[in-house]
């Protein structure tokens, strides 16, 4: 259990891979609100 055993953080850190014990992202629920909504897209063109 340390920087050689690839199913620990501190392994993965010293490897530099990722995992289910150091993902990515840590997943949030603000970051899930802020994302949430996507902006509206104008169309180009004459209206009327």
């Amino acid at each position: 259990m340390g920087k050689g055993d690839k199913k620990t953080a501190r392994g993965k850190i010293w490897r530099g891979s990722y995992g289910k014990s150091r993902p990515h992202h840590i997943k949030t629920k603000s970051a899930v609100v802020a994302g949430g909504f996507a902006k509206k897209k104008r169309v180009s063109g004459k209206s009327g």
